[in-house]
């Protein structure tokens, strides 16, 4: 084969192989951000509307109030005396006298400190003053065993309770605590509204459905914008290939 001369050689044409690290890469798009930005805020504040069971943790009761006022047994409470419970909170809240109620139904309730079962007032020092700097209203406790009320672990007088029954059972609890945040928010001067605790407001069951649906439809659009974006990406390093091929 003959070989070509210098001047030959330098007249053709010559392979132009684009750098690697000059290729475009695809970004994520502004929109795409926004939706996974969307989706941390709607998971966030959906895991707010979940009424306060008991969670996994050293002291359940204390990370629940810390975002709503009513904590809810393991034991399941009818969506009846939940109803009625959020209500009477919600009222008093509206009243003046924002109050954080824990019910408490076994040990289980209570974390690492289960020794506190049966002790309605030890319990009720300990919670508040687990909440104490970020809550500084009163914090009320129904066991089995009576109430217990303190703010920010000091000890307050339930005088105004007495009588009260506490009838067994989740329920029995639900209901005592209705009726205790009625009697406490007249005792402080903040008289609630008659049938305050039938209003129905609160973190029902209709309020989670809604909350749950956006969040169901926001992972949605994520997924759907996730995809898109990994099709993206594979078309863009296509092209790259592509042009680093062509003469």
């Amino acid at each position: 084969m003959a070989q070509l001369g210098p001047a030959a050689a330098a007249a053709l044409p010559r392979r132009r192989i684009r750098p690697a690290a000059a290729r475009p890469r695809p970004r994520v798009r502004p929109a795409l951000a926004a939706i996974l930005a969307a989706v941390l805020l709607g998971v966030s504040l959906g895991a707010g509307a979940i009424p306060g069971t008991a969670r996994a943790d050293g002291d359940p009761a204390s990370d629940v109030l810390l975002g709503q006022d009513v904590f809810l047994p393991y034991s399941p409470v009818s969506p009846a005396v939940q109803q009625r419970l959020y209500a009477a909170a919600a009222a008093a809240r509206r009243a003046g006298y924002p109050i954080k109620i824990a019910l408490i139904g076994a040990a289980t309730d209570l974390g690492v400190v289960p020794s506190l079962f049966g002790k309605p007032a030890g319990y009720a020092q300990f919670l508040s003053a687990e909440l104490a700097g970020v809550v500084s209203g009163p914090v009320l406790v129904v066991m089995p065993a009576g109430f217990g009320l303190a703010v920010q672990g000091k000890p307050r007088s339930i005088t105004s309770l007495a009588g009260l029954p506490i009838a067994a059972g989740p329920d029995g609890l639900g209901t005592a605590a209705v009726g205790a945040t009625e009697r406490l928010a007249a005792a402080a001067g903040h008289l609630l509204p008659a049938g305050a605790a039938g209003a129905g407001s609160g973190a029902g069951s209709d309020t989670i459905r809604p909350a749950v649906t956006a969040i169901a439809i926001l992972a949605l659009l994520a997924g759907a914008a996730m995809a898109g974006a990994v099709v993206a990406r594979g078309r863009g390093a296509g092209r790259g290939r592509g042009a680093g091929r062509r003469v």
